[in-house]
């Protein structure tokens, strides 16, 4: 397939630039597979299509203030810093603007020498490796130090950092959210529980591949950036055991189901204890081995995102779903409103 086949138009305008002040608020558009319907409520409504015995597995990622500003040592110079990866210890992949000032050897110091970075190695893409030098727990540093790492599309401050977490994010290390996410409210994961359904936890730290645009005109060429994911042995019997009554898995976001894919495509469709880094690209035809719906938001045109939701749903319903929504104006991408698939 070629890239200009997930292509729509979209107004400026519908790019959301802020959070609503109620996270469950937002509207939630549902896609029927079975029939082809299209039908709009809002995600507090999400309870209506979600069956007792189904499961919901969210990413319980948490997303890093991973973006810097420093001072490059030798000539006071003003350097952005933006965390990727950790390698090892206090070693980080990271990406520095502008890239042609910080050499290997090159110090930068953050907040009047709070934080110290030495380059170590300057990568093949144009990324740094930086390693980190601080007094207490590095986290607590970077959350005194950093800001957000919001994508490029949105223009407007955030006024409160934990806008961009959901309530349930735990473990550090996303460079941006699973934003699928970002619609739960406690209280509505509290009605989720009560209605009988399930909630799974699974962890894919989020890089910013995920969003790097799709460059070739076939779009089989495309290589997609490797994300690290973990599994808990506690998750795997979850969803065995969901599998086997016969129940729905719902995967909750992008990033969730590129999780599940990847251990199911590696183990024969058993879900089992496992982490590592998985740089699985979703496009059509594909066969899911691991989920049975989808909670997600609208993505970018020509985006890997649209691609996998077109590989669910099948892509001249979900380029009919998106024109909907452009009609209706909905609100899209990482603030935006969402859309169930099942």
């Amino acid at each position: 397939m070629e890239i200009e086949d997930f292509d729509f138009d979209l107004p400026e305008e519908l790019i959301a630039q802020t959070p609503l002040q109620e996270r469950a608020s937002s509207r939630l558009m549902v896609l029927n597979r079975e029939n082809r319907k299209i039908s709009h409520h809002h995600f507090y409504d999400i309870l209506d299509f979600l069956n007792e015995g189904d499961c919901l597995v969210l990413n319980d990622t948490k997303v890093l203030p991973a973006r810097l500003y420093g001072i490059k040592e030798e000539t006071g110079a003003k350097v952005e810093v933006l965390l990727l990866t950790q390698m090892e210890n206090d070693d980080w992949e990271v990406l520095v603007k502008p890239a042609k000032k910080i050499k290997a050897g090159s110090k930068i110091t953050f907040g009047d020498g709070q934080l110290i970075a030495t380059c170590l190695e300057i990568k093949e893409h144009g990324g740094r490796i930086l390693r980190f030098e601080y007094q207490g727990i590095f986290y607590e540093v970077l959350d005194q130090l950093g800001e957000m790492p919001l994508p490029p599309y949105i223009k407007e401050q955030l006024e409160e950092k934990d806008r961009y977490q959901t309530v349930y994010a735990k473990e550090q290390g996303s460079a941006a959210a699973p934003t699928a996410g970002l619609h739960f409210t406690e209280t509505l994961l509290r009605k989720i529980k009560q209605k009988g359904i399930d909630i799974a936890f699974i962890t894919l730290h989020v890089g910013l591949g995920t969003f790097r645009p799709v460059s070739v005109d076939n779009i089989k060429e495309h290589e997609m950036h490797a994300e690290f994911y973990q599994m808990t042995q506690e998750t795997a019997d979850q969803l065995n055991e969901v599998k086997k009554s016969g129940n729905r898995i719902i995967s909750v976001g992008t990033t969730s189901t590129r999780t599940l894919e990847t251990i199911a495509r590696d183990t024969g469709g058993v879900f089992e204890e496992r982490n590592g880094w998985t740089d699985i690209f979703i496009y059509p035809p594909y066969q899911f081995k691991a989920i049975d719906g989808l909670i997600t938001n609208f993505h970018l045109p020509k985006s890997t995102l649209i691609m996998l939701v077109s590989a669910l749903a099948d892509r001249d319903f979900i380029l009919e779903a998106y024109h909907k929504a452009v009609d209706e104006r909905y609100r899209f991408f990482s603030f935006g409103d969402a859309m169930l698939i099942i």
